[in-house]
């Protein structure tokens, strides 16, 4: 007789932010958020295990100005003001992998209170998305933001 473990059948998937503001001064300011994955990066997931005509990957982070709390039903950022390029990375036995970039100067720069990553560098799936206190980047500034995704 087999026995079914189902907790070792349970899968959860959650993501962090970690924002690292560097002020044209040098000084440094950390920001840490959790996120929330949205119903259209659920299902990118499972286009991405399942689908024979696989959806683009994960390739760019959004940030923008848009203050209303992330529900699951979102496809985008309530105001987006720039997005970017960003670098996958994975260590092979983990169950973890990042998305990363930096929003040098000039770029990015405003009152910022969301971000989420993305499948393409306009439009495309939105994965998640996070709201957090205001950042002041000024157009001195760099922000350097990390995703890290767990699945556990």
């Amino acid at each position: 007789m087999v026995e079914d473990n189902k907790e070792n059948q349970m899968l959860s998937f959650k993501g962090s932010m970690r924002a690292t503001l560097t002020k044209a001064d040098s000084s440094v300011i950390v920001y840490n958020r959790d996120n929330l994955i949205v119903n259209a990066g659920f299902d990118l997931i499972c286009a991405s295990l399942g689908n024979g005509s696989r959806p683009a990957l994960l390739s760019h982070i959004a940030v923008g100005t848009g203050a209303t709390a992330a529900v699951a039903g979102n496809t985008g950022l309530q105001t987006e003001l720039s997005r970017i390029a960003a670098a996958y990375a994975h260590t092979l036995s983990t169950k973890i992998f990042t998305m990363s970039c930096t929003f040098g100067t000039g770029v990015g720069t405003g009152a910022l209170t969301e971000a989420g990553v993305f499948n393409a560098a306009s439009a495309g799936t939105m994965l998640d998305r996070v709201v957090f206190p205001v950042i002041n980047k000024g157009a001195s500034d760099t922000l350097g933001i990390t995703f890290t995704f767990t699945l556990a």
